[in-house]
């Protein structure tokens, strides 16, 4: 089981989003199997097919949730230090091509998102700019070629 590392912040969100699943969604999908079922043949029922299927949907969200929650390991923000980029630092790049500046917070897959400014560790750019101090260069390989990102602030 891989490790999954995240804020305090996003593991109430996932625990908080596991409780809504198990103890609302559930038992309205248990409710609506059994109405289809009272409606009699499920040999030609669409009703119960679409409500099993949601369920086992629902099911698979549940024991994915459970496993993330059991792997996760909460990171000390106290003890994230902003002299390089790392997990849950926030760095300003600029596109050395074009001159764009970006902003972004380095985060956990189960938190990244893009419209929020987050993203994920195990994203090309963000493997790229670990590791990195400010006024370097970060080299990242994308499908268009290479990019090439000065660090120009880290910060929490």
């Amino acid at each position: 089981m891989a490790v999954t590392y995240m804020t305090a912040e996003g593991y109430k969100k996932l625990t908080e989003e596991l409780a809504e699943l198990e103890g609302v969604q559930r038992p309205l999908i248990s409710k609506q199997i059994a109405e289809a079922r009272d409606k009699g043949d499920l040999s030609e029922n669409a009703e119960y097919d679409a409500a099993k299927e949601a369920q086992g949907m629902l099911e698979m969200k549940i024991a994915q949730l459970k496993d993330t929650i059991a792997s996760a390991r909460l990171i000390d923000e106290s003890r994230i230090n902003t002299n390089e980029v790392q997990i849950l630092t926030r760095v300003k790049i600029k596109n050395v091509k074009n001159g764009q500046v970006m902003t972004y917070m380095i985060v956990s897959e189960s938190e990244a998102n893009l419209k929020e400014g987050k993203l994920s560790v195990t994203t090309p750019i963000a493997k790229g700019l670990l590791g990195k101090k400010v006024g370097e260069i970060a080299q990242v390989k994308a499908p268009s070629g290479m990019l090439e990102f000065e660090i120009m602030e880290i910060s929490l």
